[in-house]
């Protein structure tokens, strides 16, 4: 969607989610935030609104499905949502001594179940209005399963091919989804890694280079392409030649 007007964000409070609110922000656009630091937020929506964008933003935990669906019930009804950027995740992985359970349910609950808590309770009022654009937050990580990361690697390969699978589902509905697949950007969450991050980038860069994605409905968008080539091909040999050395590879804290 070239111009939407009135766009849900989460993970809005930091790195990329943060970056596309302050991009998205301008006179006559209405933003809805959440995300899980209250403070980071207020912050974020301050700024978006001396952009001139009008703001409602909200600390929720998206995991929490009732909570997401009172409050997007709620934004739908003063703003008709023309897109919505299912953004909001977190990552961890086995560098402090394997991932635990509580650890790997976590991770899928706000990445995985996240995304579903995001996307369903708009998904009768887009079919309703014909119109409207969803945007799912995966990753080059969904691509092939990494030793350094299993959880968040399992949940942004669901999360990349369910948003494949509903692009072609809401085709016909005038609803576009296109599938968000990055390599390694600057935040919050990649400041923790101890490890060299190949084509790094900056959290602004990323951001228009998603929304330039997202105007026109690209079915994916990945990037840095240089990452995303080396992913693919990765993906595409198989385990025999690539479990070894993705064993030795730097594991994620």
């Amino acid at each position: 969607m070239k111009q939407p007007r009135s766009i849900v964000i989460t993970g809005a409070s930091s790195g990329i989610g943060e970056a596309l609110a302050l991009l998205y922000a301008a006179p006559g656009v209405a933003l809805a935030l959440t995300g899980r630091d209250s403070a980071r937020l207020a912050a974020v929506a301050s700024r978006c609104r001396a952009a001139g964008a009008a703001v409602e933003a909200a600390a929720i935990d998206v995991a929490d499905r009732e909570a997401m669906a009172r409050w997007l019930g709620s934004v739908d009804a003063a703003a008709p949502v023309d897109l919505v950027i299912a953004n909001a995740g977190m990552s961890a992985g086995t560098g402090d001594g394997g991932e635990s359970e509580e650890q790997a349910r976590r991770i899928l609950a706000v990445n995985l179940d996240g995304t579903l808590n995001t996307i369903h309770p708009l998904l009768p009022a887009l079919r309703a209005r014909g119109r409207g654009q969803i945007a799912l937050m995966a990753s080059l990580a969904g691509f092939r399963g990494l030793p350094g990361a299993p959880a968040y690697c399992a949940a942004k390969a669901a999360v990349r091919v369910y948003g494949e699978a509903l692009r072609g589902d809401l085709a016909g509905e005038g609803i576009g989804v296109s599938v968000i697949c990055p390599g390694f950007v600057k935040s919050r969450m990649t400041a923790v890694n101890r490890f060299p991050m190949p084509f790094l980038m900056e959290t602004d860069a990323a951001a228009r280079v998603i929304r330039r994605g997202l105007a026109r409905n690209a079915a994916r968008v990945a990037f840095p392409w240089p990452m995303a080539a080396a992913v693919w091909l990765l993906a595409l040999l198989p385990p025999a030649l690539t479990d070894g050395p993705l064993r030795r590879a730097p594991r994620k804290p």
